[in-house]
């Protein structure tokens, strides 16, 4: 078995969440008109948006972190052919008690986890926490949350991962409040729209569903194709219309 025969993983997507081109440009043009010089990415995946921070704020240089070695290839790979080698470093490390600030932007855009201990539930106000320090005054922080649009039924939790309970997630304005007592205002609230919602989980099958139609006998399809269907099935069943993503842009306090 070749490379070539494996199933693809997210090629179809431009950035890893729910996110539109029209957003991600207005995010970008708010956060370039603080002219950054520094830019810091956790969690980057491929780093799409760092990158197009650094085309918008050319004196700016940036680093991206991730824990997935595949994603900071691909993002090389484009840094190199858009010709930002020179000003971006991917590297492949826990953002965890991380010394690489303070810079003067942070990106982490569903990515908080990374900030957290690894062996306790998921708490964007430890996350919050670690973020404060690691901005500059007067920088910014495009933090990318998960918040509950409404509290979810026990069927709809029953739909979701593994686990999923109503305390997973805060509704927004509890989620804004976590910010501003860990020292930010929140300059700009946003959230995810349906469309951008189904268009990233869409793409995020997409290849993979092609992949299966073609392949339906080969020795990996079973288990891909199980896979793929509990991930379609927790949007569908689960958390669709429930799970929102809030997008805000924090500016630290003193």
């Amino acid at each position: 078995m070749t490379e070539t025969d494996l199933p693809p993983r997210l090629g179809s997507l431009t950035f890893h969440g729910p996110l539109s081109e029209t957003r991600a440009t207005r995010m970008i043009e708010r956060l370039a008109a603080s002219e950054p010089a520094t830019v810091l990415d956790i969690g980057c995946g491929w780093g799409e948006l760092l990158m197009r921070v650094l085309e918008a704020a050319p004196g700016a240089t940036g680093v991206g972190l991730d824990i997935n070695a595949e994603d900071l290839a691909r993002g090389r790979v484009l840094a190199e052919e858009r010709g930002l080698a020179d000003r971006v470093e991917f590297v492949e490390e826990s953002a965890r008690g991380t010394t690489r600030g303070p810079v003067d932007a942070i990106l982490c855009l569903g990515s908080s986890q990374a900030l957290c201990d690894p062996e306790l539930p998921h708490d964007p106000a430890a996350a919050l926490r670690e973020l404060r320090p690691l901005v500059r005054p007067g920088g910014r922080v495009v933090l990318g949350e998960g918040f509950w649009e409404r509290t979810p039924t026990d069927e709809e939790l029953a739909g979701m991962w593994p686990g999923a309970h109503s305390g997973d997630h805060l509704p927004l304005a509890g989620l804004v409040d976590l910010a501003i007592h860990a020292g930010f205002r929140p300059a700009w609230i946003e959230t995810a729209s349906r469309e951008e919602w189904e268009e990233f989980e869409s793409a995020y099958r997409h290849d993979t569903e092609l992949w299966l139609a073609a392949h339906p006998d080969h020795p990996l399809a079973a288990e891909t194709r199980d896979r793929v269907d509990r991930q379609r099935s927790a949007w569908l069943a689960g958390y669709r219309t429930v799970l929102g993503i809030a997008y805000l842009t924090l500016v630290p306090v003193g």
